[in-house]
């Protein structure tokens, strides 16, 4: 079987292609033939040795990918689930050794694995599960309610794109960064107020909402820069594990960080499923920024490391 994988950390180029023992399911799993895996900034740390403490007790080859769609191949004796052999699905996946969504083949638990929007190709499908759960798990934690308003930075990427849709649909305000290519993508993902995205955002965010907005998201990974923007006992949701340590003037203004990790809903069907129904009703929008074959994972990582990317870049397989 065929990953694509390093066996020693290093840039882009590190990225090439491995044969890997065949797996089987087992209760409670079932098999994935892979046919597309979306590539996230996470997959880097993978690559380039960030994770190395982590993967230090499996053998190479690392294989990144938390994303992956495709067809159910095998399921697992006794597994517990309504998915069939030849469904088209789509998965979350918890990278780890081996194991990572840039395979020709994965097994997985049956609760990270539904099927894939009708409508959609492999491609869409496999752009939607790792942001959008993370999306909404940054919701989650914020717990606002209907008429609250809620500020995203990073909104024209994957995981800032799908929170500004996602907090539409339960009900919120929405004031989003962009630069001013990406101006009239955010407006149509939903923003009700664009500022310009930048090191000052938090100013131009309190500028639209003086009273200071309700809650924040924080895809540009800004951190403590963006606190300002939130009132007096507001909460702001980080996806690279910043926890307010440092940001004395949030403490003392009531304001708590919450870091959101996606392992926490890898095995939550229900909330992966639901995305899925979102994504047929035209909820959720499904961004393919280029497909490329699995063998230009290298190249794959050069231009997500460029930056402005928008939508996804997907593999193929």
């Amino acid at each position: 079987m065929r990953v694509i994988g390093v066996a020693e950390y290093g840039g882009p180029e590190a990225l090439r292609p491995f044969d890997v023992p065949e797996r089987h399911a087992g209760p409670g799993q079932v098999r994935v033939r892979v046919h597309a895996a979306a590539v996230n900034p996470t997959d880097t740390f993978v690559r380039n040795g960030a994770r190395a403490r982590h993967q230090r007790k499996d053998p190479p080859p690392y294989v990144p990918g938390m994303d992956a769609a495709g067809v159910v191949d095998e399921v697992g004796a006794g597994t517990d689930t309504d998915l069939a052999v030849g469904d088209r699905v789509m998965a979350v996946v918890v990278p780890d050794g081996a194991h990572g969504a840039y395979s020709e083949s994965l097994v997985l638990p049956a609760e990270s694995v539904v099927r894939a929007p009708s409508g959609a190709d492999h491609a869409a499908a496999a752009t939607l599960p790792m942001n959008g759960l993370t999306a909404r798990l940054a919701l989650d934690v914020l717990d606002l309610r209907p008429g609250q308003t809620i500020a995203v930075t990073g909104a024209a990427g994957a995981f800032g794109g799908y929170v500004v849709q996602l907090a539409k649909a339960d009900g919120l305000r929405v004031v989003a960064d962009a630069a001013p290519r990406d101006e009239r993508l955010v407006a149509d993902l939903g923003a009700d107020v664009v500022v310009p995205r930048g090191a000052d955002v938090a100013r131009r965010i309190r500028e639209a909402v003086p009273e200071g907005v309700d809650a924040l998201a924080d895809g540009a990974v800004l951190d403590a820069a963006v606190s300002g923007a939130v009132r007096d006992g507001g909460g702001i949701a980080t996806v690279r594990g910043y926890d307010g340590a440092g940001d004395s003037a949030a403490a003392e203004r009531g304001v708590s960080y919450h870091p959101v990790l996606v392992v926490r809903y890898a095995r939550e069907r229900a909330r992966l499923d639901r995305l899925r129904q979102q994504a047929e009703d035209g909820v959720v929008t499904l961004r393919v920024a280029r497909t490329l074959p699995a063998e230009e994972a290298p190249e794959a990582h050069r231009l997500l490391e460029a930056g402005g990317v928008r939508g996804r870049l997907v593999l193929t397989f």
